[in-house]
C-alpha cells in the first residue's frame, strides 16, 4: 500500500526540534500544562494521586478502557453513553482506526477541505474514489452545502471533515450542521468527524454525535485540553456492530491505551470546566492580540471567524509558502506552520494558543515580510 507523505507532522515536527525555533508560533494546542498546574487547577491532592501511582497495576489496562475517563468523556456530549466511547492512542490512533475499519476500496468519499491529512490521504490509499469539496475562502471559510448534496451519491460511504476546521478554525452552525445531517441520511452515509477543537465556545457547542445515529467522532485530550503527551484519544460510534469493527481494528494497531495516560486525564475531565475556561483565557488573549496585529496589515489577510485554537493566514508576497515558513525559520527563528500542509498556498496557520514571546514573533515576522517587500516579492494573489 501506498500512502502520501504526511506533509503536516513530517515538516512541523522536526521543525520543533530545531534549534533555529527561538518563537513557537506554528502549534495548535493549548499552552500544555505541568502536572503541578493541573492538579492546582482542579484542586485535587497531587500526594493522594502519587499515593495511588505508587500502587497502580502496570499491567494491560480495561480493553474498552478505563471507566471512569469513558464516564467522564460521556458527559461532554448530550447524548452519549461511556459504552459508546472507545479509547485509543491519541487522536490520530483515533482517526485512522475509523479511516481502516470503515472505508473500502469500492467506496467513494467526501472530504471537505481544507481538512487533516488522515481523512483524504488514508482514504486515497485504500482505493477509495475521493471527491472533494472546499470551503470558501472570501466567504470566510464557510460550506456550501449544494455542493456536498452534488457530490453524494448511493455509494458514498462517508462525509469527512474537521469541526471546528483545521486550521481555519471556523465551525458549523446547527442548522448547518442538520443539513449536513439530511443529506448524510439521504444516502445512507456516515458523517466521520474529527471534533479536536470543540469546546472552545463559551456555550455548549453541538456535536454530530447529538444529531445522528450514523455520526462517529473522533477527539483527544491533546489541543484545548493541553495534554497532548499523554496520548489520549477516543472515538464515539452509536451503532453497536460497528464498535465491533473499531475495536478490532485497534486491536491490530495498539490493543488499548496507557493505563497512566487514561488516569491522570479522567482527573482533568472530572474538572472540565475549569480546564476549558483555562484554554478559553488564553487563546482570546492571543487571539486580541493576533487581531490588532492583523487589522489593517498591508500584506496579510485572515478570512475566518475562528472557534479554534488557530489562524490560517493569507499573504500578499510572491514566495511559496514552505519556502516563506523555512526562510522565516532560518533568518528570525520564527516557527508558522507553511499553508502548502493543508494545500492552501501563499499562507500560514499561527497558533492563538501559545503565548510565549507572542509579540516578539509577531514584530520579526513582520521584520522578514519587509525584507521580501524590498527585495520585490509584494504580490496580490
Amino acid at each position: 500500500m501506498k500512502i502520501d507523505e504526511f506533509i503536516l507532522e513530517n515538516w512541523l515536527n522536526p521543525a520543533c526540534d530545531s534549534e533555529k525555533n527561538k518563537v513557537y508560533l506554528g502549534g495548535s494546542c493549548v499552552l500544555p500544562m505541568t502536572v503541578e498546574e493541573l492538579f492546582e487547577l482542579t484542586g485535587e491532592s497531587m500526594e493522594n494521586f502519587f499515593e495511588e501511582v505508587k500502587h497502580m497495576n502496570l499491567g494491560y489496562p480495561r480493553f474498552e478502557g478505563t471507566p471512569r475517563t469513558r464516564r467522564a468523556l460521556a458527559k461532554l456530549y448530550k447524548n452519549v453513553k461511556p459504552e459508546e466511547i472507545i479509547l485509543c492512542h491519541g487522536g490520530t490512533g483515533a482517526n485512522a482506526t475509523v479511516c481502516y475499519a470503515l472505508l473500502e476500496s469500492t467506496d467513494n468519499v467526501v472530504s471537505i477541505m481544507p481538512n487533516y491529512q488522515q481523512f483524504y490521504s488514508i482514504p486515497r490509499s485504500i482505493g477509495c474514489e475521493l471527491r472533494e469539496v472546499d470551503l470558501k475562502i472570501k466567504d470566510g471559510y464557510r460550506l456550501d452545502l449544494s455542493e456536498v448534496r452534488d457530490n453524494v451519491d448511493q455509494n458514498t460511504k462517508a462525509i469527512l471533515f474537521t469541526n471546528p476546521n483545521n486550521p481555519t478554525g471556523t465551525v458549523l452552525k446547527l442548522e448547518e450542521m442538520e443539513e449536513l445531517v439530511e443529506i448524510a441520511r439521504s444516502v445512507d452515509a456516515w458523517i466521520i468527524c474529527d471534533e479536536m477543537y470543540r469546546g472552545l465556545d463559551e456555550e455548549y457547542m453541538p456535536s454530530f454525535m447529538d444529531l445522528y445515529e450514523k455520526a462517529i467522532v473522533t477527539a483527544s485530550s491533546s489541543k484545548i485540553y493541553s495534554m497532548a503527551g499523554t496520548r489520549v484519544g477516543w472515538i464515539i460510534c452509536h451503532d453497536a456492530e460497528t464498535r465491533k469493527k473499531l475495536f478490532n481494528w485497534r486491536s491490530y494497531d495498539s490493543i488499548c491505551g496507557g493505563v497512566f495516560d487514561e488516569w491522570i486525564f479522567a482527573i482533568a475531565l472530572e474538572h472540565v470546566d475549569k480546564i476549558f475556561d483555562r484554554s478559553r483565557k488564553i487563546v482570546n488573549a492571543n487571539k486580541a492580540v493576533i487581531d490588532k496585529w492583523l487589522e489593517n496589515h498591508p500584506y496579510l489577510h485572515q478570512y475566518a471567524e475562528s472557534h479554534g485554537t488557530t489562524y490560517l493566514v493569507h499573504y500578499d508576497l510572491d514566495v511559496p509558502a514552505e519556502k516563506f515558513c523555512d526562510d522565516l525559520l532560518d533568518q528570525k527563528g520564527v516557527l508558522v506552520c507553511h499553508g502548502d500542509c493543508f494545500n492552501i498556498p501563499y499562507s500560514f496557520r499561527i497558533t492563538l494558543s501559545h503565548a510565549h514571546n507572542l509579540e516578539e514573533g509577531l514584530r520579526l515576522i513582520d521584520e522578514y515580510i519587509n525584507e521580501l517587500v524590498a527585495q520585490g516579492k509584494a504580490q496580490k494573489h
